[in-house]
């Protein structure tokens, strides 16, 4: 038994000493890289798309009611040709009916029903005058592959034909395309007039 027992306390006895000499400061590295270029990205109609007053009579009661695609028009307009790409961030997290990745909310009524969700996508991508496609990544823009929805923490980016990683672009144009649903109405409480509140911001991250 004493031979099992001194190897563990010369280990506990080396520990205590490795902790008596460590080091009294750490360092703190703080770092980035300032970019001389900028790009500011815009939206057609402001960045608004209404779809007025909607009966509930004409909503499905039990699946979700598909609201009409509506089309905005995304550019980006950099100071020189830049690597850049698009993060799509949901001002309503957490209000999605169905939980999706893919989805984001709009918003919550009578405290906690969630009234529905959207879809968004960048179709038709145009980067300097040059047809283009979009491609996205899942790790922070570590690596890339095709498609063109917008997605919680992911980065959306340009590419030309031949190639899967962001392009340097100068101008970048694409059609947003907005598919919003809303929720069945027997999981909602619609007597009173409820509100589709739907908010995205779309920002600008440099590679």
């Amino acid at each position: 038994m004493n031979l099992s027992i001194k190897p563990l306390v010369v280990t506990l006895l080396l520990v205590g000493a490795t902790q008596a000499i460590a080091a009294s400061s750490v360092d703190l590295a703080v770092k980035g890289l300032i970019t001389p270029s900028s790009c500011t990205p815009t939206l057609s109609n402001g960045g608004a798309v209404d779809y007025g007053k909607i009966s509930a009579k004409d909503l499905n009661a039990d699946r979700k009611t598909l609201l009409p695609m509506q089309t905005l028009q995304l550019t980006v307009t950099c100071d020189a040709a830049t690597l850049m790409a698009i993060e799509g961030k949901d001002n309503r997290a957490g209000s999605d009916y169905e939980n999706d990745q893919m989805e984001y909310g709009l918003g919550l009524i009578n405290g906690t029903e969630k009234l529905g969700g959207m879809t968004l996508g960048l179709r038709n991508p145009v980067a300097d005058g040059v047809a283009a496609r979009t491609i996205i990544s899942y790790d922070s823009g570590n690596t890339w592959a095709p498609d063109y929805m917008f997605m919680d923490d992911t980065l959306l980016s340009v590419a030309d034909a031949s190639t899967v990683a962001p392009m340097p672009v100068q101008m970048f144009n694409a059609d947003l395309q907005i598919n919003p649903f809303i929720a069945p109405t027997n999981q909602l409480t619609l007597t009173n007039e409820a509100a589709i509140d739907g908010s995205v911001t779309l920002t600008v991250k440099y590679l």
